[in-house]
């Protein structure tokens, strides 16, 4: 043996290792670079015999220390297999330098301080050194030893000698054994590296026996092994190292129980006080429970792992292993093979073991093939095992039902452990015997033991259970329908009551199948009709809740008791009430569960959409779906799928010939993995919508599953989003989407990567042939007609990559819109751009926002964008980190481009540059320009109003939010003298905003260019200019007397028509006397209007001034004191003016004085005098001042709701006057002034008087007062009588007129007319 053999003092140990190595000399070569990266391993060890270089290489990896050596034995032990003895001994003894061994071989030097746990104290120093404290630790040392030994060697014994050997079939009692209690020395990694620990291993049934709390020493010596001697030594040793202790409780589930009066039970305080580190702190603790039965003391920082089942290989090994050397090897191997039902039953390890055993029973007396008729689902297995275990021709009926009694009294007391008493001995012999039982010893407490006996397994408890309730004559099916429900399997960690009838339901369904009433009427003693009954009850019960809506896990439970009954209607009943969408959010799912939808599914006509959300899922169970063609949609969402599971799902993809759309999110798959699905999916060219989101995928990988795109003709989306892509990658996907004839999108922002497509119509002989991956004549077609839209922001593009992409998109299709915002182009990016956006063809949209541009880039970028005739719209804002460019392909969109560099902190010194860039474009005289929101100031708008006459016609120009003072405002006036095409000037000056506008008809012709072609056309756009008025509207302004006064002033050279538009919250008469003094000044203007303007009393008098002081006016008109608008004539227009002053709270003197007023005025033709509360009395009055008002033509005054008081003129005297007065409300008092009035009015030929209140008497002495001289004088009286009118008395009382009756009335009359010629 080599000198680190001997060193390590245990020649056979070294040998095993050695011998081990020898085998795979790759993986040694392999760790020995991982662990000796700067060692050059010599090539001349090669030529040296294969145990001499495995010896060589040891000795390398022992020199470097203990932790690289410690390191590489627990390497061997998790990747190679090691047997179990072998991997106990070279982890006890190599595994670790501070645990026992190491320890033992100190020969009792002491531990060093950074070794001790955190909670023991140090020993005082003087022991270290004493003699009896040597002897006394290598005692301790000693006993540990021994201990540990025994320890290994019972969980050796416990769980090994459960698997069979070679050629021994399976008994029953041997249970499945999971792997991490079959490596009963699992490791767990750490930070520092694999550290190895004591095991101790407490089956959780044992556990549930104890009645009182037991201390750790109590639990380990007097329950579990006990140390040959000296207890407390060996305990002692435990605490001090209990991070190198594992404590592993099998089957914690059955050890939980409910809590009673007094707390929680011991068990669960003990691993209460185990996890929360009251009790060995720093040890280990490891659980194997069912999903959802975990208590609540569990630490949030534990790790859960789920145990899956059998995959096919596994399945095949362990078939293999059960028959071993037996002829029915092949046999059971061909069965499995050609019955898919029993293969997917078999993925659960304990129906896998049934399996085997009951095609050990079956195959030598039945043909091959006879499997799918007598194993079709899991209660027939259990039926034929139970067959198989019992005496050929001889089913012991009462002893069974005897036993299911037992059975169901323990699920409903939630009971797995039975003792004599509550098991007759006879059962427990037929039990015994027939492999339903076993028996094992309990410990309940120290010096406390007793025979326990269990089912072989949980399922076979429920399974006899259900026979009892079936076949028992003691169980009426009233009863029984109330065992038949639906359990939840949420994931939760805890659960108020233990559920240990799971499967109970599935069983009574499947023994309601009719293929089983025979061995039921068996059991029940030939009692059909009572097993009949039952058997319609339960499926009566299922029919029931395959119609109700319920959750994915009580769906998954319904689907299996289905599947289960055998019944075609009722599975053609469930899968038709299926909803449409069919979620599974967050619960574990077999294979044996997708395998039973699938099944239920077949009797589906309608397509499904399957929706699996964070259900931890078995590698292999995508092979259930096979053949499943009514699923449309199919989404995983786990991060336990990984790349079986992908390549599972890759042969079951091309079997689904509805599926429409693929998701696989949030999963671990590789490149391994996705190659596999690569290859599946062009098998499916039906498939509309493929998503791997959130897969963690690599850049190669990426670009692999774009290659798919043009073999999937009727693709609609990919989602490749949330895989962190590199830049030039995402170039690579560029070229694709421009490169694919169906892409019409790229979408590419942070984590976002996204291809729409738009597949062609095609035949269905087209799709089914796969498109040829080089581009066809008609590829090219599709990519010239095709239109693509590219957005790709926030991807931290440079200046090279967009040049780059600029000459890709060069040789690609029609751009819908190219989105490259967010990204990091700065100047010199946006100017290549905005270069190419005449090239590129773009047909709407091009965004450059938030990439670096500068005031500088500004300039380059406006340049860069002159000779783009397709362009709509450019919107530049720096502070907002805008730049948009909209275009407009077809001419009759293109209504004028806009160019608004808003927010951009420009200045006075910027406007010469800006201004150089703007005058090179290709759309002045169409150009909307927009400089609002930056900062040009007083100066700045000076000087642009100097430069804008450089950049000829424009449509309009903001100014909006410059920062311009009053009298830079009022400077912008000039320009209506500078440029030519200003027609509109809009300033608001409190919200600053300013607007200058041109006229669309003029400019059009100035941009055509068609002018100099006709000889008038001087003189036709000399016309325009002088027939379309320019306007200024001032709004939120103080007009003050000086301002006005400017502003008239700056007015006198604007060219005419003008229209002056003012608006301030309040004008004084000083202000309005001033603008009307300088009206004589502006001969041009056309109209002056103050709107929402507040005015005093006074100006109704001050406008009506107007009239003399200024002769073109023509109509004015004043509108409650807030509205007053001035119109005047040109020389062209005749003569006439209208005055109007409605609801100015005008009184009778007002009235009187404006009248005066306003008789200055030679040319006035109408006055309105409205809404001016005018009363009897004025009306009166107006009746008795026409006699020296010659030129009034008519009157009419309205008191009623109309408000109305309206006089017109005319050019000269007439003889003819008209006075209408209408609800005046004359009083008798009243009658006599009227009398009087009409006497002296001797011009008035008609006076109308409508709901004047007078009655027949009134009129009466109306006409007896009136003295006229001889002429046509016409009265009429329009007033709603309510008594009869009569004639007669009025031409009685009307002495010396002639009277004349228009016609007779002998109802009473609604309009009475009475005319009187007076001779």
């Amino acid at each position: 043996m080599d000198p680190v053999g001997l060193q390590l003092g245990n020649k056979n140990l070294w040998s095993c290792l050695v011998r081990l190595l020898t085998k795979d000399p790759e993986w040694l070569n392999a760790k020995m670079k991982f662990f000796l990266p700067n060692t050059d391993l010599d090539s001349r060890n090669e030529t040296l015999d294969p145990e001499q270089r495995v010896i060589l290489q040891l000795n390398k990896l022992h020199v470097q220390g203990s932790d690289t050596w410690q390191s590489f034995i627990h390497c061997v032990c998790m990747q190679l297999e090691v047997p179990l003895d072998l991997e106990v001994l070279l982890l006890s003894t190599f595994g670790y330098d501070d645990g026992f061994t190491s320890q033992l071989g100190a020969e009792g030097k002491s531990q060093p301080e950074s070794q001790l746990h955190h909670g023991l104290k140090r020993p005082h120093q003087s022991c270290g050194s004493s003699p009896r404290r040597k002897q006394c630790k290598k005692q301790q040392l000693e006993l540990a030893k021994k201990y540990l030994q025994l320890l290994r060697t019972s969980a050796q014994q416990r769980y090994r000698s459960q698997i069979p050997g070679s050629g021994q079939p399976h008994a029953f009692h041997q249970v499945y054994v999971p792997p991490i209690l079959r490596r009963a020395t699992a490791s767990l990694d750490t930070p520092e590296g694999a550290i190895m620990g004591d095991v101790k291993v407490e089956d959780g049934a044992d556990l549930n026996l104890i009645t009182r709390f037991l201390t750790p020493s109590e639990l380990l010596f007097d329950l579990y092994l006990s140390p040959e001697s000296d207890h407390d030594t060996v305990f002692q040793y435990l605490e001090k190292n209990a991070d190198q202790v594992l404590l592993i409780f099998d089957g914690l589930d059955e050890a939980l129980q409910p809590m009673g009066p007094d707390g929680p039970g011991p068990v669960l305080t003990l691993f209460s006080h185990l996890c929360n580190g009251t009790l060995l702190p720093g040890c280990r603790v490891m659980a194997t429970s069912r999903p959802g039965k975990l208590p609540a003391c569990l630490p949030a920082e534990a790790a859960m792992v789920h145990m899956l089942g059998f995959d096919g290989p596994r399945v095949e090994e362990y078939v293999n292993h059960f028959f071993s050397a037996q002829p029915s090897r092949e046999g059971a191997l061909v069965e499995l093979q050609t019955n898919g039902r029993l293969r997917s039953l078999c993925a659960v390890p304990a129906l896998c073991q049934v399996a085997c055993l009951c095609l050990h029973h079956l195959l030598p007396d039945h043909a091959p093939g006879q499997s799918v008729a007598l194993l079709p689902n899991m209660t027939q297995l259990y039926m034929q095992m139970v067959l198989a275990l019992s005496p050929p021709g001889h089913l012991p009926t009462s002893s069974l039902l005897d036993l299911g009694e037992v059975a169901l009294r323990g699920l409903e007391t939630g009971k797995v452990i039975f003792y004599a008493k509550d098991i007759a001995p006879p059962l427990i012999a037929f039990g015994a015997t027939h492999s339903l039982l076993t028996s094992f010893c309990v410990c309940t407490g120290p010096g406390h033991q007793q025979t326990g006996y269990a089912f072989t397994h949980l399922s076979l408890q429920e399974f006899l259970a259900a026979l009892h309730l079936m076949a028992s004559p003691k169980v009426n099916k009233d009863t029984l329908t109330q065992y038949v429900t639906l359990h939840s399997r949420w994931v939760q960690r805890t659960k108020a009551r233990l559920g240990l009838s799971d499967h109970l339901p599935t069983f009574l369904a499947g023994l309601a199948s009719c293929t089983c009433r025979p061995f039921l009427s068996h059991l029940a003693q030939g009692n059909e009709d009572c097993v009949g009954a039952k058997q319609a009850a339960v499926v009566q019960v299922l029919k029931k809740l395959a119609t109700r809506k319920l959750t994915g896990p009580k769906v998954v439970e319904l689907c299996h008791c289905v599947d289960e009954t055998q019944e075609p209607e009722l599975a053609s009943l469930t899968a038709q009430s299926l909803p449409y969408q069919l979620p599974f959010h967050n619960f574990p799912l077999t294979c044996t569960d997708l395998a039973t939808l699938t099944n239920i599914l077949e009797h589906r006509e309608a397509p499904i959409h399957l929706d699996f959300d964070g259900c931890p899922l078995e590698p292999h169970c995508p092979e259930a779906l096979v053949g499943c063609g009514q699923i449309e949609n199919l989404s995983f969402k786990s991060r336990k799928c990984g790349d079986a599971f992908a390549e599972a799902l890759s042969r079951s993809l091309p079997t689904m010939g509805r599926l429409q759309m693929l998701g696989l999110a949030g999963s671990k798959i590789t490149a391994r993995g996705i190659s596999h699905l690569v290859k599946a999916l062009p098998l499916c060219p039906q498939l509309k919508e493929v998503s791997f989101r959130d897969n963690q995928l690599s850049d190669q990988v990426v670009l692999n599953i774009v290659e798919v795109l043009p073999h999937l003709p009727r693709l609609r989306k990919l989602d490749l989003s949330s895989n962190s892509i590199c830049v030039s990658t995402l170039l690579c996907l560029a070229r694709v989407a421009v490169t694919c004839p169906t892409v019409r999108m790229l979408q590419a922002r942070e984590a976002d990567l996204i291809f729409l497509l738009s597949p062609p119509t095609e035949t269905t002989a087209e799709l089914q042939r796969a498109p040829d991956l080089q581009e066809s004549d008609g590829q090219r077609k599709g990519a010239q007609s095709r239109s693509l839209t590219l957005r790709l922001q926030k991807c931290q593009l440079q200046v090279h990559d967009a040049e780059a992409l600029i000459a890709l998109l060069q040789e690609g299709p029609h751009l819908e819109e190219v989105d490259l915002s967010g990204n990091q182009l700065e100047d010199e990016g946006c100017r290549l751009m905005a270069e190419a956006a005449s090239q590129l063809h773009i047909a709407r949209k091009l965004d450059l926002s938030n990439n670096g541009l500068s005031v500088a880039g500004v300039h380059c970028v406006l340049r860069a964008v002159s000779a783009c005739w397709t362009l709509a719209e450019l919107h530049i804002s720096l502070q907002h980190k805008t730049v948009i460019f909209m275009f407009a392909q077809e001419p009759e969109e293109q209504k004028g481009p806009q160019e608004r560099l808003t927010h951009c902190g420009l200045q006075e010194k910027h406007l010469e540059q800006l201004c150089k860039a703007l005058g090179g474009s290709c759309h002045l005289g169409h150009l909307h320009l927009d400089f609002s929101g930056n900062a040009l100031g007083d100066e700045g708008a000076a000087r642009l109003a100097q430069l804008l006459p450089g950049l000829g016609a424009l449509q309009s120009l903001n100014l909006s939010e410059n920062g311009l003072s009053l009298d830079a405002v009022l400077g912008l006036v000039r320009c209506f003298s500078t440029l030519q095409w200003l027609f509109r000037l809009d300033i608001s000056f409190e919200s600053q905003h300013i607007l200058l506008r041109g006229d669309k008809t003029s400019r059009d012709m100035w941009a055509t260019g068609s002018l100099p072609d006709f000889p008038a056309a001087a003189k036709f756009l000399g016309f325009r200019q002088r027939c379309i008025p320019r306007s200024l509207c001032l709004s939120e302004c103080p007009l003050e007397p000086p301002s006005l006064t400017r502003l008239c002033a700056t007015l006198k050279d604007c060219p005419g028509p003008l229209e002056l538009q003012l608006s301030c919250e309040f004008l004084s008469d000083q202000s309005l006397e001033t603008l009307l003094d300088c009206l004589p000044q502006l001969p041009q203007l056309s109209l002056l209007q103050l709107s929402q303007t507040g005015l005093s009393p006074k100006s109704p008098f001050l406008l009506a001034n107007t009239l003399s002081l200024c002769p073109r006016v023509k109509k004015v008109d004043l509108r409650s004191l807030h509205h007053a608008t001035l119109h005047f004539r040109s020389n062209e227009e005749e003569e006439g003016v209208c005055c109007g002053f409605t609801g100015c709270s005008l009184s009778q003197e007002h009235v009187e004085s404006l009248c005066w007023l306003l008789s200055k005025c030679k040319d006035l033709s109408q006055v309105d005098l409205s809404h001016n509360s005018i009363s009897q009395e004025s009306a009166l009055y107006l009746l008795e001042t026409l006699p020296s008002c010659p030129r009034v033509r008519e009157a009419s005054v309205n008191l009623g709701s109309e408000q109305s008081f309206r006089i017109h003129f005319s050019r000269e005297d007439q003889a003819g006057k008209t006075l209408r007065l209408s609800e005046c409300s004359f009083r008798p008092e009243h009658v006599s002034r009227l009398a009087t009035g009409l006497s002296k009015s001797l011009q008035l030929t008609e006076l109308t008087l409508t709901q004047c209140c007078l009655g027949q008497k009134q009129l009466a002495i109306l006409l007896s007062l009136v003295g006229r001289p001889a002429g046509l004088f016409s009265l009429r009286d329009s007033t709603r009588h309510t008594e009869k009118l009569s004639f007669p008395t009025l031409e009685a009382c009307a002495l010396g007129f002639k009277k004349k009756r228009k016609k007779e009335r002998k109802k009473v009359s609604e309009d009475t007319e009475l005319r009187t010629k007076i001779n």
